[in-house]
């Protein structure tokens, strides 16, 4: 049988905007990063790469987790020096891709717990660009599927008591998650919560050392007014903020959840909370999962163990209000039984 590549396949290699690289030879440098406490190792052609990495993850430490996943990122020459546009996501079954252009894409095995970039040197020379559409994207979505499944939430505790905050995007859970920071709560993520394996009482893992705005959010803070714009997958600019420059804001890597608030912001209305079944909390959760039947059914299964996890539709409009009612629901958590 011949082994010989076919004629279209020669084509298609010869006509390739950059050389292919030997992947195994060519990427000498590596290191391995713990992005909410698991392993990743970053193999790349360009130390720029592990420094990018090392700036985002060098301060986090190790989990007890054996398995460690993999992130290729190869740079070349070709292309602008223009920030490249966003990629666009697809998926199928366990493959997931983002493109942004003929020199910038990247292909994620979610099975494998592995993930090739090849990327121009000007996606590079943008930090903000390379770190949120290709870096943390593809890192994290390894991490989501092969260990603690993300969800669309925002989290905060007080007194030892966890509070997932969820809904659809621009439902204000970073606008609420930092108003609860600066009144006095811990601040685990603004976000993205990863529900962790292999804990008795549901725990999540958050990413404490940043908080993301929406440009709105500076006439609520003063104190962001003067922060850098970053772009954002769906083209919304945000505010990307470390939390050790914000003064007085307490964090913690993870959180014990005692319940899920549904976030239901209302014009004028009073800060309420209505008690409502947790699978109805649980379906909104359900919408962030990955759209892959194939992942998402072993996704779905982690989220059982938030099952009984009291639940509230959270109706408000102040944030002041807002923050004093959670704080009132964990001092007092039979009051709403």
């Amino acid at each position: 049988m011949s082994t010989a590549w076919p004629e279209s396949m020669n084509t298609l290699l010869s006509s390739s905007p950059r050389p292919l690289p030997n992947v195994e030879g060519d990427l000498p440098f590596r290191g391995v990063y713990h992005p909410l406490g698991f392993g990743v190792e970053i193999c790349t052609n360009d130390s720029l790469v592990l420094d990018q990495a090392t700036e985002i993850w060098g301060h986090l430490k190790p989990r007890q987790i054996a398995s460690t996943v993999q992130v290729r990122i190869i740079i070349s020459e070709s292309g602008g020096t223009d920030c490249p546009p966003g990629p666009r996501f697809n998926g199928q079954r366990h493959l997931m891709s983002l493109v942004a252009d003929a020199d910038n894409y990247a292909i994620c095995d979610l099975r494998a717990g592995f993930a090739y970039a090849f990327l121009s040197r000007a996606a590079l020379q943008h930090p903000l660009y390379f770190r949120y559409h290709f870096l943390e994207a593809m890192a994290l979505g390894l991490v989501s599927s092969v260990h603690a499944p993300a969800l669309h939430a925002a989290c905060v505790s007080v007194h030892g008591k966890g509070f997932l905050l969820c809904g659809p995007s621009g439902a204000g859970k970073s606008t609420l998650a930092y108003a609860c920071a600066r009144g006095g709560f811990t601040y685990i993520t603004d976000d993205s919560s990863y529900l962790l394996p292999g804990t008795d009482h549901p725990r999540v893992v958050g990413h404490s050392h940043k908080i993301r705005f929406r440009l709105h959010s500076r006439e609520l803070f003063p104190e962001l007014k003067q922060r850098e714009l970053a772009p954002r997958m769906e083209g919304k600019p945000s505010i990307e903020v470390p939390t050790a420059e914000l003064i007085g804001v307490r964090t913690a890597q993870e959180a014990r959840i005692y319940s899920v608030i549904l976030l239901n912001r209302q014009p004028g209305a009073g800060a309420t909370l209505i008690p409502i079944p947790s699978t109805v909390a649980l379906a909104s959760l359900h919408e962030s999962l990955y759209p892959v039947d194939e992942i998402r059914r072993d996704q779905i299964v982690a989220l059982d163990k938030l099952k009984g996890i009291r639940a509230y539709e959270f109706r408000y409009s102040a944030l002041d209000e807002a923050v004093h009612c959670l704080r009132e629901l964990a001092e007092n958590p039979d009051r709403l039984a």
